[in-house]
C-alpha cells in the first residue's frame, strides 16, 4: 500500500524525530511511504485566528501537494482534524470541492490508520514505566480517537497504562489561546500535569505534539519528574533506532 505522509509544520520544526519514527512505523506495517518535500502547513493557525482567506490560500496548496487516490497519514490529530472537518468551511462549492472531499475521506491520524485501516496493533516496542494517555481535544473530538492509541500502547512491553483524573479535559494549549489567555492556559497545563503525577505516571503520551510541548514547558519550568512522549516515538522505542 502506498501512503502519502503529511508532516505538519509543528512536527517538522520542533519534533522531527517523531516524523522519522512515523515513517519507520508505516514501513514496518508494510506501507510504501511517499513524502512530498514541497508540503507546508494545513492552514489551521490562520483558520483558528479568523484569517479564513489566508487559511484558504494555504489549504489550496495542501490540496495541490497531496493526491486524492492514496491514504494520507499524519502524526497529528489536530492537523488531521483541520483537513477532515474544517476544509468543508473553506472549499464547499468551490472549484476544488470534489478533490477536497476525496482528500478528506483519505486522511487519517496515525493511530487511527494503524488500527482501523491496516489492522496492525503490535510493533515490538519496549518502554519500561507507567504512563497516562492525554486525550487531545482534536484527537478525541475532531478525529473520534480514544481506544486506538490505548490499544497500541497496551502492546508495548514494559509499559503500564493508567487513567488519570479529568482524563478528557483540555491541556490548555489551544494554539493562540495559550498566547491570548496565558494565565488560564498555564493553569490548565498545571492541572493536567498534576493529575498525571497523582497517578504516579512516568510519562504523558499523546497524539498531538503541540499538547506535549505545552505540557513539557510546564514540566521543565517546575523541574518535575514526568516526561512527555508522542505515540509514534513510544511505538518505535526499543527497535526504531536499530
Amino acid at each position: 500500500m502506498t501512503v502519502e505522509l503529511f508532516i505538519p509544520c509543528f512536527v517538522d520544526q520542533v519534533y522531527p524525530e517523531t516524523a522519522f519514527n512515523t515513517v519507520k512505523l508505516l514501513e514496518k506495517a508494510g506501507c510504501t511511504v511517499v513524502y512530498n518535500p514541497d508540503q507546508t502547513c494545513c492552514g489551521q493557525a490562520a483558520f483558528n485566528a479568523g484569517f479564513w482567506d489566508e487559511a484558504k490560500e494555504v489549504g489550496n496548496k495542501f490540496l495541490n501537494d497531496f493526491s486524492d487516490i492514496h491514504y494520507i497519514v499524519s502524526p497529528s490529530a489536530s492537523c488531521t482534524s483541520m483537513v477532515k472537518n474544517y476544509y468543508s468551511d473553506l472549499f464547499t462549492n468551490t472549484a476544488v470541492h470534489n478533490k477536497c472531499r476525496a482528500i478528506q475521506n483519505h486522511i487519517y491520524e496515525l493511530s487511527d490508520f494503524l488500527v482501523n485501516v491496516l489492522k496492525v496493533e503490535y510493533f515490538g516496542a519496549e518502554l519500561e514505566g507507567r504512563a497516562v494517555f492525554h486525550d487531545s481535544c482534536a484527537g478525541l473530538r475532531g478525529c473520534n480517537i480514544k481506544a486506538e492509541p490505548r490499544l497500541l500502547l497496551s502492546k508495548v512491553h514494559g509499559l503500564e497504562i493508567l487513567e488519570m483524573k479529568d482524563q478528557e479535559t483540555c491541556c490548555g494549549f489551544g494554539g493562540t489561546f495559550a498566547v491570548k489567555f496565558e494565565d488560564i492556559s498555564s493553569s490548565m497545563a498545571e492541572q493536567k500535569v498534576h493529575h498525571a503525577l497523582e497517578a504516579e505516571a512516568d510519562y504523558i503520551i499523546s497524539v498531538d505534539a503541540s499538547c506535549l510541548m505545552h505540557l513539557q514547558g510546564y514540566i521543565d519550568k517546575h523541574k518535575l519528574s514526568v516526561k512527555t512522549l508522542h505515540l509514534a516515538d513510544v511505538l518505535a522505542a526499543g527497535w526504531g533506532n536499530v
